[in-house]
């Protein structure tokens, strides 16, 4: 007996290593970023909370696939709706990741006296990253109907979220300059 015997399988699981992928990508840039802005004289905070939040996004895909392969649901009858929210979210990623360009990492590092970007969706929003985050940590599982997954990540990371944006909230206004601009729109 093979997983996919034990699961009801569907094309759209394809999309999970993808993701994975599309992840695990992300980190080899933002790594490359992090260490730019440190060479920059960045000062780095939340180093407590970093690894909390690692954590969470692996056993995000760890609790996912689990959930899916041990306890089995159909595809969410309304997973076109919540794929093309996450196709979206996607699209803001990138717009905010390029919209940061070499500034965008996966940490909180302030290189003293550097100015926030209030570009691309920064224009609309403060955090729109965490946004996006926080959508596809709850619609993804979704689409496989892994609710216990989708609801656990999502309340620890509204709780992560919150020790975050305070933390960067803090590095910019002690090191940075103009964050009050961003996220005030047009």
């Amino acid at each position: 007996m093979t997983v996919f015997d034990v699961m009801q399988w569907s094309p759209l699981h394809l999309l999970v290593p993808l993701i994975l992928l599309q992840r695990l990508a992300e980190v080899r840039i933002a790594k490359r970023n992090a260490a730019a802005a440190c060479q920059r004289g960045g000062i780095e905070f939340g180093r407590d909370h970093y690894p909390a939040i690692i954590t969470l996004h692996a056993l995000w895909f760890v609790g996912m696939m689990a959930e899916v392969i041990y306890l089995p649901r159909p595809v969410n009858p309304f997973w076109p709706g919540l794929l093309a929210i996450v196709v979206l979210c996607q699209g803001v990623r990138y717009w905010t990741i390029r919209s940061l360009g070499p500034d965008w990492n996966t940490r909180v590092i302030v290189v003293p006296g550097t100015t926030a970007t209030t570009r691309g969706p920064y224009r609309y929003l403060r955090h729109p990253n965490y946004v996006v985050v926080a959508v596809e940590l709850l619609l993804f599982p979704m689409i496989f109907g892994a609710y216990l997954t989708a609801i656990t990540t999502t309340i620890i990371n509204a709780v992560l979220l919150r020790i975050r944006i305070r933390t960067e909230e803090k590095a910019w206004r002690e090191v940075g300059k103009g964050y009050e601009e961003v996220g005030k729109g047009g």
